[in-house]
């Protein structure tokens, strides 16, 4: 790690980053799809809303998203959060913290993290999911950095906007931004991610690796001679919804019906803050 001082302009001394997405990076699960049956039981979602996350995460974790589908995904979500609580929904996060999330945190990411800590790197989730979501992840990773979309709250209710989303190009500017703040190094830094929509976020570092990659992903990763990384513990599993967890007999149809409306309906934020 560079010793430079840092300037009388109070800058930060430079230092390398290690730059890490979240789902199937760090998770095998989407933070975002995780908490539809605490969501149900809260009583903040419909059983038919509680089918369409699980049949997203189905596909999510079956498939991997498009960019096309991470986008109808973000507009199902944020759509059906307005008028939440902000405060009920950072509770729900924190209190199932240990049930929901951390026994499918990787080993394998997690002592790298760890190594990267350890070897004095600033460690950064970088994130499409809302950033109320990804907090707790990183504060049981011991990560102090998050970068991640951005919900609108007014009197402490979610308004359906999304003021930005941590995606793609956006993504990638998010962390230039943040490395001119912070001083990072980005030649000697470390990038991390499955996704193909990353591609631009990996292409700032000096050493890109992807990790689980998709199909797409994994194909420009040996094109470009980037480091390819499996992690298998935990084995990233889907367990469809029970009748439990969604019991009205015209789920199915609503919840299909449902989605292409919810995904057309409503307005598509900027990119960009």
């Amino acid at each position: 790690m560079s010793t430079k001082n840092p300037q009388h302009t109070g800058q930060h001394p430079a230092c390398i980053a290690a730059f890490f997405d979240l789902d199937k990076t760090i998770i095998a699960t989407s933070s975002a799809l995780a908490y539809g049956k605490e969501f149900l039981q809260s009583g903040l979602i419909s059983p038919a809303d509680a089918l369409q996350m699980s049949m997203a995460k189905a596909t999510y974790m079956f498939s991997g998203h498009t960019s096309q589908q991470l986008d109808a995904t973000r507009d199902q979500l944020t759509h059906m959060a307005t008028g939440w609580d902000e405060q009920q929904i950072r509770d729900i996060a924190a209190d199932t913290m240990h049930s929901i999330i951390r026994p499918t945190i990787y080993a394998e990411a997690r002592q790298l993290i760890e190594e990267h800590q350890a070897a004095g790197h600033e460690v950064v989730i970088i994130s499409a999911s809302a950033r109320i979501l990804v907090e707790p992840i990183a504060r049981e990773l011991g990560i102090e950095h998050v970068i991640a979309s951005e919900l609108e709250v007014q009197d402490g209710k979610f308004t359906g906007e999304l003021l930005f989303y941590c995606k793609g190009g956006a993504k990638a500017k998010a962390l230039a931004r943040r490395a001119r703040e912070r001083n990072y190094e980005l030649k000697e830094s470390f990038a991390y991610s499955d996704s193909f929509n990353d591609v631009p976020m990996l292409d700032a570092v000096g050493h890109p690796v992807a990790v689980n990659p998709d199909r797409a992903m994994k194909k420009h990763a040996l094109e470009h001679g980037w480091e390819v990384r499996t992690f298998n513990n935990p084995v990233p599993l889907f367990r469809p919804p029970t009748k439990k967890d969604v019991t009205t007999a015209t789920g199915v149809a609503a919840a299909v019906a449902g989605i292409a409306g919810l995904w057309w309906a409503f307005r598509r934020p900027r990119e960009e803050p």
